[in-house]
């Protein structure tokens, strides 16, 4: 947990805090945006939980933050935070929580599917998630979007001998053993309900996967910019192709989804075409101005 000491002078007076070992990755914000917000190079905490639902969302993004920067002045009992992740989203997709340092805090999702279930990208492989997870059917495929959200990979594989997927083009040293590597640019169907569809850009090899054409899990290609209310990209965080990453926007706006589920940066849901226009204008802002942050 956090330490008092290091408690950020622009935290609000009261229980919980954020402290100096923060890594500005938005989980807080994601899971209790009633109590944390985003700061100059840190989240802090803008107003006190207000009764017994905000104290749990509080309480969940405490347990979420991957660094334990979020601490508490009075003990509290968190093993309800704890057994809240996964959390439902809409119908089968659950939020992961449990964020990984070595992922940057990078949001996770399961898919629970009477065919299996799907574990997007890696959550911090922490025993109470790992139970929860196995009582909701364990874990059949693993899909990793790019090669900077791997994590705990290797522990959840073993745990529950899933098949690890990502695109060849982003395998590094400590992906090599990955069971199926995707390859080309080509959408590939994985069958009736997923679609894995190359967006290289972000990196070689970054990979969204759209589920039933209503969920998009798009890692760092593309996210919600909750302070512009827009779909939004970054060049700043561009680590292989700002142009390749533009093409490969665009041709995600020919897709019908409405909920947006990134690695980083909030999620959101809107109405198909309202989604679809939301991405063209992302577009047009990436080719105008290449130079600023999207």
């Amino acid at each position: 947990m956090a330490t008092a000491s290091k408690r950020l002078a622009t935290n609000v007076a009261g229980d919980f805090f954020v402290d100096s070992t923060c890594i500005d990755c938005g989980t807080c914000r994601q899971v209790a945006p009633e109590s944390f917000a985003e700061g100059r190079d840190a989240s802090y905490v803008w107003r006190q939980p207000d009764g017994t639902v905000e104290q749990r969302r509080a309480e969940m993004a405490l347990v979420a933050c991957p660094v334990a920067a979020i601490g508490t002045e009075v003990k509290h009992a968190f093993a309800p935070a704890r057994a809240a992740f996964p959390e439902p989203i809409e119908d089968c997709v659950y939020y992961c929580g449990w964020a990984a340092e070595s992922s940057y805090g990078a949001r996770s999702y399961l898919i629970v599917r009477p065919g299996g279930n799907i574990l997007i990208d890696s959550p911090r492989y922490a025993a109470p998630l790992v139970k929860r997870i196995e009582e909701l059917g364990g874990v059949r495929w693993m899909f990793l979007t790019h090669r900077d959200d791997v994590a705990d990979h290797r522990k959840f594989h073993e745990r529950f001998g899933c098949e690890r997927i990502l695109h060849r083009a982003d395998v590094v040293s400590g992906t090599r053993d990955i069971e199926i590597k995707l390859a080309g640019v080509d959408p590939i169907a994985f069958d009736d309900e997923v679609l894995f569809v190359p967006v290289p850009g972000h990196t070689p090899g970054s990979t969204c996967l759209l589920y039933r054409e209503h969920f998009l899990f798009s890692g760092d290609h593309v996210w919600w910019d909750a302070k512009r209310e827009r779909v939004s990209a970054s060049r700043s965080v561009c680590w292989y192709d700002w142009e390749e990453q533009t093409a490969s926007m665009e041709r995600i706006a020919a897709y019908r989804f409405e909920w947006l589920l990134p690695g980083h940066g909030m999620r959101c849901r809107l109405p198909a075409e309202g989604m679809r226009e939301q991405v063209a204008r992302c577009v047009r802002r990436m080719r105008a101005k290449a130079t600023e942050t999207q």
